[in-house]
C-alpha cells in the first residue's frame, strides 16, 4: 500500500531544492552576462580611449592603457616595439603636439576570464582602412593592453601591385 503523504513529504524537498538550483543557476547565468557585458564595455572604453589619446597626443594617457611588458607591432616590418621603444618613437611625435589619428569602424572582443583579444577596422586619413589586433588583461588597475598589432588591409585587387611595391622598397632599403 502506497502512503501518499509520505510520498508527498519526500518530493516537496526535492522539488523545493531543484527550484532553487534552476534560480542560482540562472543567477549565476545572469550575473555571467552582466559581467561580460561590464567587461566588454570596459575594454571597449580603453581602446577607444586609446584612439583619443594618440588623436590628442596625451602620451601619459596614452601609454597608461599597456602593460609596461607590452609589445606594439607597426605597420612596418621593422616596428616591433617593447613599451621602452614605443615610447622612445612616439615622445617627439606627441611632444610636437602630433599624434595619429584612428577612428573606429568596427571591433570584435573575444574570450572570457582575465583574458581577452580583439579585433578592430580602423581608418585612417591616410593609410585608408587599417586593423588593429591584440590581447588585452585585467589588472589590479582595470583592463590593459598586453599586445597590439596594426596592420594595413589591402584590398585584393590591388594585392599584387602593393607586394611588387613592397618588394622594390625593402630591396632599396634593405631587410632587418
Amino acid at each position: 500500500m502506497h502512503n501518499n503523504r509520505t510520498h508527498h513529504a519526500v518530493t516537496r524537498p526535492v522539488t523545493l531544492f531543484g527550484l532553487l538550483m534552476l534560480l542560482c543557476l540562472s543567477a549565476m547565468a545572469q550575473t555571467g552576462s552582466e559581467n561580460r557585458a561590464q567587461d566588454e564595455a570596459a575594454i571597449h572604453a580603453l581602446l577607444d580611449g586609446l584612439h583619443g589619446d594618440a588623436a590628442q597626443a596625451r602620451f601619459a594617457d596614452y601609454f597608461s592603457r599597456f602593460t609596461p611588458d607590452a609589445i606594439f607591432l607597426g605597420t612596418d616590418r621593422s616596428e616591433r616595439w617593447t613599451m621602452a621603444q614605443f615610447k622612445a618613437y612616439a615622445a617627439p611625435v606627441f611632444e610636437a603636439g602630433r599624434g595619429w589619428t584612428y577612428h573606429r569602424v568596427a571591433r570584435h572582443i573575444e574570450g572570457t576570464g582575465d583574458t581577452r583579444w580583439f579585433d578592430e577596422v580602423l581608418h585612417n586619413e591616410k593609410l585608408g582602412h587599417c586593423r588593429g589586433t591584440g590581447v588585452v588583461i585585467r589588472t589590479p588597475a582595470g583592463w590593459r593592453i598586453a599586445h597590439y598589432a596594426l596592420t594595413m588591409l589591402v584590398p585584393n585587387s590591388i594585392a599584387a601591385e602593393v607586394g611588387e611595391q613592397t618588394q622594390r622598397a625593402e630591396a632599396t632599403v634593405g631587410t632587418q
